[in-house]
């Protein structure tokens, strides 16, 4: 029998009922900042979009933005296996942790880990350990699960990995190996998705002045120039390591074109539907989300 990772954040986070989430997700979709529904032309010359950045806060504040890079993804692949990367807020378990068996489940269902993308993974990448410890309260892989089960019906298995560690050479050594593995298949069929929020608790306009000079970063490829914006202009991003990580994948695998698809903070969200969200609508202290995709 394998072992089964509950959710952590179900009722918090998102919804713990099951038509709840639906019609959650739904809302985030249709919500002003988010994609809607309408049927994007699809990118020129492209093949896939093996890699998107997505948010992981609460989805009343970062659902809508998330909603545009699952969307995205959905448009081009049907994965196999989704590799999930996203920082370890918590400080428990490995410095850079995987998950290499058991199930995962949300509300929508249950969804396994695919051990044999896992054992490539650690055959290739000496600074990852198993340590199932390090998943058992951390938010933001669990949150793109719920959209990953709704837009792919829960056919496609997921590989973990938790980063508390995130300096650049492990994100360089991390990306190498997701290429590696991701080359061994065909396109589509391997999917990253890598979690992080922005700039955090500072004012709207400071916020999305430093989110776009690190965003600018990732649209170019630039790991060093990623890394050093976040030092030279104090930008408190969560998940830069994960975010380096997409960095050396998608240029290790040829990705020709990144695209920033969403950029919103929470304070957009709030001034949206500022009823519903009484007391936390501090305008003051927002954090940034951005939904980025990457295309072969």
């Amino acid at each position: 029998m394998q072992r089964v990772r509950e959710p952590a954040v179900a009722g918090a986070f998102y919804e713990a009922d099951r038509e709840a989430l639906i019609r959650q997700i739904e809302w985030c979709i249709n919500h002003p900042i988010g994609p809607g529904k309408i049927e994007r032309e699809k990118e020129p010359d492209v093949t896939t979009v093996p890699i998107v950045i997505s948010p992981h806060a609460g989805y009343i504040f970062s659902g809508p933005v998330a909603a545009h890079s699952f969307l995205e993804l959905s448009r081009y692949t049907q994965p196999k296996t989704v590799i999930i990367v996203g920082p370890n807020h918590y400080g428990i378990g490995a410095p850079v942790a995987i998950m290499n068996e058991g199930i995962w489940r949300t509300p929508l269902g249950e969804v396994e880990v695919d051990s044999e993308v896992a054992r490539e993974l650690l055959k290739i990448c000496k600074i990852l350990e198993v340590d199932w410890y390090a998943f058992i309260r951390e938010h933001s892989l669990e949150v793109q699960i719920p959209f990953l089960q709704y837009f792919f019906n829960n056919k496609f298995k997921i590989v973990p990995i938790c980063m508390f560690y995130q300096g650049s050479d492990a994100a360089e050594q991390l990306g190498h190996a997701i290429a590696e593995v991701m080359k061994m298949y065909k396109p589509g069929e391997i999917v990253l998705v890598v979690s992080t929020d922005w700039n955090h608790y500072e004012p709207h306009e400071v916020t999305v002045k430093k989110d776009m000079k690190a965003i600018e970063k990732v649209l170019e490829l630039d790991l060093k120039g990623f890394y050093r914006v976040l030092s030279e202009y104090s930008i408190s991003v969560c998940g830069y390591g994960p975010v380096g990580t997409a960095i050396v994948t998608a240029k290790e695998i040829g990705v020709k074109k990144v695209k920033l698809l969403k950029h919103a903070t929470s304070g957009d969200v709030v001034r949206v539907n500022p009823e519903m969200y009484g007391e936390l609508a501090y305008s003051d202290e927002v954090v940034g989300y951005a939904a980025i995709a990457f295309y072969l």
